[in-house]
């Protein structure tokens, strides 16, 4: 394309991304990306399970039974994210013309500040800079010093750490940060038979070597603790999964005449995914998780859609293995497409027409496919994603998780839909990466590419468009085999403030 020099060429092949990706992305920018149809919210009648007390034993039992078959099992977290947004009103207060907490979140933080798990590190930091202590300088009306020493670099710089490496909790022998939390989490569900514990994160660059030294320092005193072995990996996102940024002409963006990239979103860490090397992966973000006095729900739960994952999975691979060996009669495919519609809520219209030959290729393409269990809150007003029936381009009907932006609100109709959706999606994931025969699924092979997302955004000063690959758990997603299964709102309890930190489940 004439619209590239060959300067920009040789940054292309840097970033490891070919020209065909740009023109798909600068028609992306053009067209913009289709709602995707919904026919309905997921629901307790219609695609969201219930697992009653009495059944949930079965399930546990599943999970354990299959962490003793010596298979590989992988916590994934991505952890990349910084935490300036958990830090927004209180970057507001600095630039505040006031000085005295006025609103009701500062004077919440003020009032409360000693029951942070970073306090005694921030009181450290204000001795060693100011040569008062915080609560003096409160006193004195110097809050701002206060703030600042939280969040800029001469302090404790939460204000460009990530949330990974905030300090969360508090402990009778210290406080742990988030990270800490998820390996305590991983040795209670997501160890092996032989107590090895994978966790692998995702960060940023310019944080690896951090994340990296508090591994190494924390995984001796968890080892103890827990009895297990531990391994920590780290990836960061690939710059081939960068997405270019246009103007308000759909024209590449460019600062000093070279393009301007951004990240792609959370969605270009199914690379990652792919990457790695696991029968079964549990994803979970880095911000939702709570004292070892509040894991047991969590533990309890984790284990409980695992166990439906490993269940699943034995019925669809003993179902592909029928196929495979040709012994299969016209009444089991009929059992095969009820498991379909009614375990996997796959729904085809046109499968009443297809003689069996052509519905064995039809039931074993949709059986053969990633498989994913989702957790499910009831939903209590948080922003984000949630359950829903769509239309993929093929035609079927499967459950997929949306975010409000591939919904056309502008239809009554559809509104409604996403308006009563009952459930929420708190990220809570479990994934079967192999297929039958335990090979790796290649995992980009999976992903709708038209359900990304366009933002519109600025850099200095002048308006850009930036460009969102399909999120890990929506359209990353797209074309796996789905199941949700409600699981307690007990179970969900991030950190998107401050002083969210403050609520009983984080004490």
């Amino acid at each position: 394309m004439t619209m590239f020099s060959l300067s920009d060429l040789s940054a292309l092949e840097r970033k490891g991304i070919a020209v065909s990706q740009i023109e798909e992305q600068l028609e992306h920018f053009k067209k913009g990306f289709p709602y995707l149809p919904i026919v309905a919210s997921a629901s307790a009648a219609k695609g969201v399970m219930h697992i009653p007390q009495e059944q949930q034993a079965e399930y546990l039992d599943a999970w354990d039974a299959y962490r003793k078959q010596g298979k590989q099992i992988l916590k994934f977290v991505p952890a990349s994210g910084a935490a300036s947004r958990m830090f927004k009103d209180l970057f507001e207060f600095l630039d505040a013309s006031y000085t005295v907490p006025a609103t009701e979140f500062e004077q919440t933080f003020f009032n409360q500040i000693m029951q942070f798990a970073f306090f005694d590190a921030l009181n450290q930091a204000c001795i060693k800079n100011e040569k008062k202590d915080a609560l003096q300088l409160i006193a004195e009306g110097n809050c701002k010093l206060v703030v600042k020493t939280l969040l800029q670099s001469h302090g404790l710089n939460y204000g460009s750490l990530p949330k990974g490496l905030i300090l969360f909790h508090r402990y009778p022998d210290g406080s742990r940060q988030a990270m800490e939390e998820h390996l305590a989490e991983g040795a209670l569900y997501a160890d092996d038979a032989s107590g090895n514990v994978n966790l692998h994160f995702t960060v940023s660059p310019e944080h690896r070597r951090f994340f990296e030294q508090l591994a190494e320092k924390a995984i001796p005193c968890y080892e103890k603790k827990f009895n297990r072995t531990y391994s920590i990996t780290f990836s960061e996102q690939k710059p081939s999964t960068d997405t270019l940024a246009v103007d308000e002409n759909n024209l590449p963006f460019r600062e000093d005449g070279r393009l301007l990239f951004r990240p792609g979103g959370h969605g270009a860490l199914i690379e990652n995914l792919n990457d790695l090397d696991a029968d079964v992966v549990f994803i979970k973000n880095i911000d939702n998780v709570v004292p070892d006095g509040f894991k047991g729900i969590t533990v309890q739960y984790k284990k409980l859609i695992a166990g439906v994952l490993v269940q699943l999975q034995k019925k669809i691979f003993d179902y592909i293995r029928l196929i495979e060996s040709g012994k299969y009669s016209h009444d089991q495919l009929l059992e095969m497409l009820y498991f379909l519609q009614t375990e996997l809520c796959i729904k085809n219209p046109e499968t009443k027409m297809l003689e069996d030959v052509e519905l064995v290729l039809y039931i074993k393409s949709k059986l053969d496919r990633p498989l994913r269990v989702c957790g499910m809150v009831k939903n209590e007003g948080e922003p984000g994603g949630g359950p829903f029936l769509a239309v993929n381009p093929d035609g079927t009907i499967s459950l997929q998780i949306l975010e409000s932006s591939q919904i056309d609100l502008n239809d009554p109709e559809k509104k409604q839909l996403f308006l009563s959706n009952a459930y929420f999606n708190p990220v809570d994931l479990v994934c079967a990466i192999k297929n039958y025969r335990g090979e790796k699924y290649d995992l980009p092979g999976y992903v709708d590419k038209n359900t990304g997302f366009i933002s519109h955004k600025s850099k200095n000063g002048k308006k850009l468009k930036a460009l969102e690959l399909p999120g890990l758990w929506n359209g990353a997603m797209s074309d796996w085999n789905t199941v949700f299964v409600e699981v307690p709102i007990e179970t969900f309890n991030p950190v998107k403030t401050v002083n969210d930190l403050l609520r009983p489940e984080h004490q």
